[in-house]
């Protein structure tokens, strides 16, 4: 997932959105969109400050859409 970075052993959640292209009876495409940022911020390899990420907040707010959200700091 991330080339290049040792093991941290940190816990990560994150999003992802996988588009999938079905073209006649096969797999045409398949596309994989995550926050990679968020995952840095996570392992603790990227400062967040004045970055747009919420950390794990944003896997925990897709499970239960009734907490705070996490990227406008409501809670």
């Amino acid at each position: 997932m991330l080339p290049g970075v040792d093991p941290t052993g940190n816990f990560v959640e994150a999003v992802f959105v996988v588009i999938v292209g079905i073209e006649g009876d096969k797999d045409a495409y398949e596309h994989i969109h995550w926050d990679q940022a968020n995952v840095l911020v996570q392992i603790g390899l990227l400062d967040p400050t004045g970055l747009p990420v919420t950390g794990a907040g944003a896997a925990s707010k897709l499970r239960n859409p009734g907490l705070a959200d996490p990227f406008f700091n409501e809670g």
